[in-house]
Formats: C-alpha cells, structure tokens, sequence
C-alpha cells in the first residue's frame, strides 16, 4: 500500500501525574530528515526516539515535539544564587567600564534569568515514565500513518488511472503505427516499380532500403517493454515496503521507451498520442514525489 509522505498527528496521554504530548509534522524530503524538540531531561533517550521514528517512517522531512508536564502541580523553579550574584557583579563592572550612571537593577539582573534560574520539573526520574513516553510516542505515529494511508490511497488511485490511460494510449499506437508500417510498405512498392519500369532496379540498394524501413518504424521492442512496465507498476503499488523510489525509477523506464516510440515514428497521429503519454507519466511523476 502507498503512503503519502505528508501527514500530521498529535496524542495526549496522562499517567503518573504526567501530561505527556507527542506531535508529528511530515513533509516530503529524499531521505529521513528527524528534527526532534524534546525536554531536556529527555537527552540521553534521543537516539532510542530516533530508532522508534524510524520503525514507522522510511522516507521525508519529519518534526517531531515532545512536551512533558506535572499535572496538578504548581511550576517551581530554583535560584542558583552563586551564579545569580556573578552575574550581578559582572554587569556592575561593565557599567564601570562603560561609565554608565544608572545603577544596576533586579530587571537588569533577569535578562540572564536562564543562567540561574532552573525549574524543577527537569529533575523528572525518565527511566520511571519512560514507557508512558515511548506509549504517547508510538500512538501518535499510529495517527500519522493512518493519515499518510489515506492520503496515499488517493494518490494511488489518481496514479493508477493515469497509467491505464497510458496503456490504453499504447494500445492506439500499436494500432496506428502497424498502419503506419502498411503505408510505408506500399509507398516503397511503388518506388520499386518506377525503378522496375526504368530497369534500373539495384538488389543492394533495395535490400538496404527494406533493412531501414524495417528497423526505423518497427516499435516492437519498446511497446513489449512499456507493457512490462506497466505490469510492474501495477505490483509495485500492492507492495507493503515503501515504494517511492522504485515507482520514480520505473517512471523514468517507461518514458525513456515513450520516447523511443515517438522518435521512431514519424506520423503527426501518433506523435499527438506520445505527447499525450508523456503528459501522464508527468503528472504520475510529481504524485511520486509525494510517496514514501
């Protein structure tokens, strides 16, 4: 089944006397590109979130934030005041130097807030709540894949419609250019036979001319190969593995051969049917860019 790369979730869990949120934002990118926010007491579990992350997504831009938060419990914080006080006497000194009048004041002194003030929550024991983190964790990529299903069923069929009009337009040019084949056969029987009344019939030069006539509009080969690929997508997209690069190399298979047919064939007809062709494999392309 096909996944859309885009997606967006967000599960909120309580246990423990914690509200924990996961929220997850996905965008298309070539590879797995995980940028994480999380708390800091959350650190030393980032490579084992990363390894849960990439479990579920193979492939995009993917944000993920982390949010932790005591309930009923009034936010406290610590003051460092060693910290607090150096700073303090730093900044008397830089008002010293810049021969500044107005005193130093507290609302001066919490601009460095961060430097000395910590909150408490941050001594939050992990390992104790690490499974209600990891629960929280793995239901919100459940929602987001659910979302990228249902968006990738979408793009699946918008994509499977384009390729039957792509194999019902192979299918016309098949019947076109085996006309096209006819027409030239007769066109050069009729240029056998004004050299046959002028008796100056050369075998060399005949043969040679059925030899190009031959290869130049016979598309055989690349019709047998476009049908293939078709067949091939048709089971790529059943495949549960993420299919995103494949479909885009495939696509690239099967207009290399559209346009083999188009080169091959000199008839306004069919030309108007490759270009037609390559319109879809277009379209069918930029919905690849979308998939995981």
């Amino acid at each position: 089944m096909i996944k859309s790369m885009t997606g967006y979730s967000k599960v909120s869990i309580s246990e423990k006397g914690l509200g924990i949120s996961c929220e997850i934002k996905s965008l298309n990118g070539r590879n797995l590109e995980l940028n994480a926010k999380m708390p800091r007491t959350l650190n030393a579990k980032e490579f084992e979130i990363r390894d849960i992350v990439k479990e579920n997504i193979a492939r995009g831009s993917v944000a993920l934030y982390i949010n932790i938060e005591k309930e009923n419990v009034k936010s406290e914080f610590d003051i460092n005041k060693e910290i607090a006080s150096e700073i303090f006497a730093k900044l008397n000194d830089l008002k010293k130097t810049l021969k500044v009048k107005e005193a130093v004041t507290l609302a001066d002194l919490l601009a460095f807030s961060n430097q000395f003030v910590q909150k408490t929550d941050e001594q939050m024991d992990v390992e104790e709540h690490w499974k209600s983190i990891q629960k929280c964790l793995k239901d919100c990529l459940k929602e987001h894949d659910k979302m990228r299903r249902k968006e990738g069923t979408n793009i699946q069929k918008d994509m499977e419609k384009r390729v039957k009009s792509i194999q019902d337009i192979l299918k016309s040019i098949e019947i076109a250019s085996s006309t096209r084949v006819q027409t030239e056969i007769d066109r050069l029987r009729q240029r056998i036979a004004i050299l046959l009344e002028n008796d100056e019939i050369d075998d060399q030069r005949l043969n040679m001319e059925l030899v190009l006539m031959a290869d130049k509009y016979d598309i055989a080969e690349e019709t047998v190969r476009l049908h293939s690929h078709i067949k091939h997508f048709f089971d790529i997209v059943k495949e549960n593995n993420p299919v995103g690069q494949k479909l885009n190399f495939l696509l690239q298979e099967m207009n290399r051969e559209v346009n083999t047919i188009g080169s091959k064939i000199n008839d306004a007809s069919i030309a108007h049917m490759v270009v037609s062709a390559k319109e879809e494999i277009e379209r069918i392309r930029e919905q690849v860019q979308n998939v995981e």
